[in-house]
Parts: C-alpha cells; sequence; structure tokens
C-alpha cells in the first residue's frame, strides 16, 4: 500500500551527517504568511534555538518521509527515519512482511534536489532534550520496517504526535503527509511540550 523508501544508508554510515540545515530548507514550501495586520517580525531566538523538520523526498517508489533535528547554530543535522535495511530484495519483502530496518539516514536525505515537503518546528532546550531523546529512543526500538504498518510516515507520525501536534492518517504517500502535518496544525512553529 504505501512504501517508504528504496536504498538506504548502509548499517555502517553515522546517523549524524553535516550539511547546512537551515541552507537546505526551501521557502517555497513554507507556509503561507499571515496577513499583514497581524504579522510581527519573530527572531529566531523566539522561535527556539532547537527544530525538528518533518520532511519528504522523492524516492523509487512512493517517496520517503523522515526528519531533520539539531540546533539552529549548528551546521550538523541528525537524521532520523525508517526504512528496510539492505537492498531492493528486503524492500519488495517489506510489502508481505516485516523486514529489519534501519532508522538513521538513507540515500538522498540531505539533496535538497530530491526534497518535496518541509514543515520546521522550533523548540527551547529542555523541550528539545526531550524530543530528541523520544526520537533516539524510537530509532533503538524499531527494528523492522512494514510497507503498510510500520513505515517511515508512522515513524515520523509517531514523533510529532510525542511533540503535541495533530496527525494526519499516516497511510498517504510522504509528500502529502508532511503537507497535511503542515496544514492541520496551521503552520505553527513553535511548539511547547506540556510539563512531564
Amino acid at each position: 500500500m504505501l512504501a517508504c523508501t528504496m536504498p538506504s544508508a548502509s548499517a555502517h554510515q553515522a546517523n549524524k551527517r553535516v550539511a547546512d540545515a537551515n541552507a537546505l530548507v526551501t521557502t517555497d514550501i513554507a507556509p503561507r504568511p499571515a496577513p499583514q495586520s497581524t504579522r510581527r517580525s519573530v527572531s529566531r531566538s523566539e522561535k527556539g534555538p532547537y527544530y525538528v523538520d518533518f520532511r519528504a523526498r522523492t524516492a523509487a517508489s512512493w517517496g520517503h518521509a523522515f526528519v531533520w533535528y539539531g540546533k539552529t547554530s549548528e551546521r550538523a543535522v541528525d537524521v532520523a527515519g525508517l526504512t528496510p535495511a539492505g537492498d531492493t530484495w528486503s524492500y519488495m519483502l517489506g510489502y508481505l512482511t516485516w523486514v529489519p530496518s534501519e532508522t538513521g539516514a538513507s540515500y538522498g536525505d540531505l539533496d535538497p534536489d530530491y526534497l518535496t515537503a518541509s514543515y520546521r518546528v522550533y523548540l527551547n532546550e529542555a523541550d528539545a532534550k526531550r524530543v530528541f531523546a523520544y526520537i533516539k529512543k524510537l530509532q533503538a526500538s524499531s527494528p523492522v520496517w512494514n510497507a503498510e504498518t510500520t513505515n517511515c510516515t508512522g515513524f515520523i507520525g509517531d514523533i510529532a504526535e510525542y511533540m503535541g501536534l495533530k496527525v494526519p492518517n499516516r497511510w498517504q504517500r510522504p509528500e502529502n503527509f508532511v503537507n497535511s502535518l503542515r496544514d492541520m496544525n496551521g503552520g505553527r512553529q513553535t511548539v511547547r511540550l506540556s510539563a512531564e
């Protein structure tokens, strides 16, 4: 029903990649600006020095959904997503049963030419620590991938839900999922987690 990616990064590749995270965020997929009467300048520090960027990109199949996360003042970006481990055989078998997964960066996750949707949300330091710990926990507890039940949109949907965002139906193309996530949350740019 829904596939998330074709080739994935090898198990030996690091989850942390260096890229200019701010430069690779495209402005043409940002939410529409507010009417001028209600618009006000928001400084980066007001938004929060940390972010989670829900992203979608093209792939040989339906596409792939994943997150970038990190600190706005740093060029390094962490990448998390759910993909089948291995080659095309694992991917095809993942339509019938569960296959081993990888949860780090996969081929194309850092290439702006493949980007089809992006929704960035800013966090303060305390909330970012909680969200980033949750992402790492989710990565450690996601040993399998299946095209219909345990896929990339479900993975990033779990992160969005943890952050308190409204989450769309997870069984749709990654690009549609990310755009729906942004639209359902009114393009909201900051998140404050509730007290523990």
